[in-house]
């Protein structure tokens, strides 16, 4: 029985795999405390690349859910996105994140 209005809220459980969170305020809890990084890299000139998980699903419109994402803080790749729909996938992308947001002149793929 859900506790809360679905909103697409997952947790991770203690293997590290997302599962549904039917209750907005377990959810919250659990987000605030929760060390959600998968990788987090600090490049040359002050850039950074974080891939986290979100915690809500941003598909929005069907499976899979899309529960993490890869960011570039700084540099010429600055507030570049990808998003993924699970952690290996992620920590695949935060490689070829890096590895892009390492070379200024690299395009974005």
């Amino acid at each position: 029985m859900r506790i809360s209005p679905w909103i697409g809220q997952y947790i991770l459980n203690a293997d590290g795999d997302p599962v549904p969170c039917d209750n907005i305020l377990e959810w919250g809890k659990w987000m605030e405390t929760a060390d959600r990084h998968v990788a987090d890299d600090e490049l040359d000139g002050g850039v950074r690349v974080s891939t986290v998980f979100l915690g809500l699903d941003h598909a929005f419109h069907g499976p899979p859910p899309i529960l993490w994402e890869t960011m570039v803080f700084g540099g010429p790749h600055d507030q570049y996105m990808d998003r993924y729909s699970s952690r290996e996938a992620a920590i695949e992308g935060h490689k070829r994140v890096v590895q892009m947001a390492s070379s200024p002149t690299a395009e974005v793929t």
